[in-house]
């Protein structure tokens, strides 16, 4: 089998028989060891062909294979649960075409985000789909996962800006869907089904990704607020009220703020905030922008905010949101041991689950940072360990957090994910968001595609 692999790709492009070499794919980003699990054997191909070849040749061994881009996931989505082959996408990194007349940009799954934005700027244009992983992950994996960030409030996610795709099919084909097309109702809508699917319905080879005309002015605000309430509350009252829709609008409980404040040594005075409200606000004419900022400024004031400040330049825009982007990393320095979620609920509904979550840290004595997407109800809740506790107790603690938690979003009309997937870290929990019903038609559109259920096995369901 391994020398049928090498004679696929070549010798030097598959990874064998060094545990060192091999462990860096038996997980994602995911700390625990328990979603961790070793392949057998890596491949990089380059080539759809190659892809295809490989996949031919699994299916008549039936031996799972689990793609991988950057390995930047949160949900255990890249871990071979059942060993077999990965097939790393590293090498297929290619921007193809950057088609400024169509407004399109075509690249290969294994591109980093970031490069994709800085390639198109030149043209003065933009992908919106902005996941807060931009420089690490890979394109692949963001459609995969339909990933979503900062951005997503006024841009949306992934999904909106991919019209066209090329796929090797679980059974070794090779399947092109859409095109440079901004309108497309010609038969089942497989693009949208296929984009996040968390590589288990097949393998993206080629992308077709849809850009916007890039905004040449940003400003960010940093709001503080005395409690959360008044903080959540003025997210809806920004874009009905001042009509105005934030390119971003990220909300930070107390604990969260507070932690990576000190872990930063910012000197704002976060102690008296009890949340925080970051908002950026994007566009082209420096004067409107202005008086949207002046305007929603006023209006978070009115609201009950006790300070807004203004960043206008890239060193004071990269201050305040490295408050945001750190906070996962100051929470490493209390406990390694977390477990980073990401709720959805209803807008309106996010003042409602903060109690919640406040209740649930208490019962089980641990820390709960909450802080997110505010603009579209996805919330990073994360249990964190408490020092004092052993890994027993708290390996024996976090299915229950994480019940109660699920359940409370239920509640509220949310789902367990917003971005992050479901992946074999969540799967059991899939009941608090997906009926019965739906599942059985998952697992027959899953059985349609992958007959001998090789791809990505042990993900989002078992079969």
């Amino acid at each position: 089998m391994i020398a049928e692999l090498k004679r696929i790709v070549g010798d030097r492009y598959v990874i064998f028989g060094d545990e060192e070499q091999l462990e860096p794919f038996s997980h994602d980003e995911v700390t625990e060891k328990e979603y961790h699990r070793m392949p057998e054997v890596v491949v990089r191909p380059r080539t759809a062909a190659e892809i295809a070849a490989i996949m031919k040749l699994a299916n008549l061994k039936r031996i799972p294979v689990t793609p991988r881009g950057g390995g930047s996931g949160l949900s255990g989505g890249a871990v071979p649960v059942y060993g077999g082959i990965v097939v790393f996408l590293d090498r297929m990194n290619s921007i193809l075409e950057v088609d400024r007349e169509n407004m399109v940009v075509v690249v290969e799954p294994g591109v980093v985000t970031n490069d994709i934005d800085a390639a198109v700027a030149e043209h003065g244009l933009f992908f919106a789909g902005y996941p807060m992983s931009l420089e690490s992950c890979f394109i692949g994996g963001n459609v995969a996962e339909n990933a979503g960030g900062g951005k997503a409030v006024k841009y949306g996610v992934t999904g909106r800006y991919v019209l066209g795709l090329e796929m090797v099919t679980p059974r070794g084909e090779v399947l092109e869907l859409g095109g440079k097309l901004v309108k497309n109702v010609t038969g089942y809508d497989l693009i949208s089904l296929v984009v996040g699917s968390e590589g288990t319905l097949g393998i993206f080879t080629k992308i077709i990704l849809k850009l916007l005309p890039r905004p040449t002015k940003v400003v960010d605000l940093l709001v503080l607020f005395t409690d959360a309430p008044n903080a959540i509350k003025t997210v809806p009252v920004i874009m009905t009220q001042a009509r105005i829709i934030p390119t971003a609008i990220e909300f930070m409980d107390q604990l969260s703020a507070h932690t990576s404040c000190r872990y930063l040594n910012e000197r704002i005075p976060y102690e008296e905030a009890g949340a925080m409200l970051l908002l950026e606000i994007d566009g082209n004419s420096q004067s409107q922008l202005w008086e949207e900022c002046e305007a929603v400024g006023e209006l978070c004031l009115a609201q009950g905010a006790i300070e807004v400040y203004v960043a206008d330049n890239h060193s004071t825009r990269e201050r305040i949101w490295s408050v945001r982007r750190n906070i996962a990393e100051s929470f490493m320095v209390i406990s390694p041991h977390q477990s980073l979620e990401d709720i959805t609920v209803p807008v309106s509904r996010i003042a409602e689950i903060i109690p919640e979550i406040e209740r649930i840290a208490h019962k089980y004595d641990i820390q709960m940072p909450c802080y997110g997407h505010a603009g579209d109800g996805n919330l990073h809740v994360t249990p964190v360990k408490n020092p004092l506790h052993s890994l027993t107790q708290w390996h024996q603690m976090l299915p229950h957090v994480l019940e109660e938690l699920y359940q409370a979003t239920q509640k509220l009309g949310g789902v367990i994910s917003g971005e992050h997937g479901i992946g074999h870290k969540r799967k059991r929990y899939l009941r608090y968001s997906v009926s019965e019903e739906a599942l059985t038609l998952m697992k027959g559109i899953k059985k349609a595609f992958d007959p001998n259920l090789i791809l990505n096995p042990g993900k989002i369901f078992d079969l």
